[in-house]
């Protein structure tokens, strides 16, 4: 198990650099994994589609479908991999703090 240390903070990752636990996430974790995505300054809508997946996950224990995501954010497709380029499976479920999605996310 890999550990990731990034503002006075550990973090146990997958060998993707996804959380390990879920209940590991905080702020900072988004401060880093931001960056290791080549995101630059974070939005709000950003944080809506973070949200929505955090929320969608308690609810669930997965991630949602692409199109679940899409619908209930109302973001479409392109403007997801616009704020999270490495795309929603990658970049926003790791943002989020998910685990890694094994299914078309």
């Amino acid at each position: 198990m890999a550990v990731v240390e990034f503002a006075g903070s550990a973090f146990e990752v997958d060998e993707d650099g996804f959380l390990n636990a879920f209940d590991d996430w905080c702020p900072e974790w988004v401060k880093y994994a931001k960056g290791s995505e080549g995101i630059g300054a974070g939005s709000a809508d950003h944080q809506k589609i973070i949200d929505f997946l955090q929320d969608y996950y308690k609810a669930n224990g997965i991630a949602p479908m692409v199109r679940i995501l899409s619908k209930n954010t109302g973001f479409a497709l392109k403007e997801i991999y616009e704020l999270f380029p490495s795309g929603p499976g990658k970049g926003a479920c790791k943002m989020a703090g998910l685990p890694k999605p094994t299914g078309c996310v």
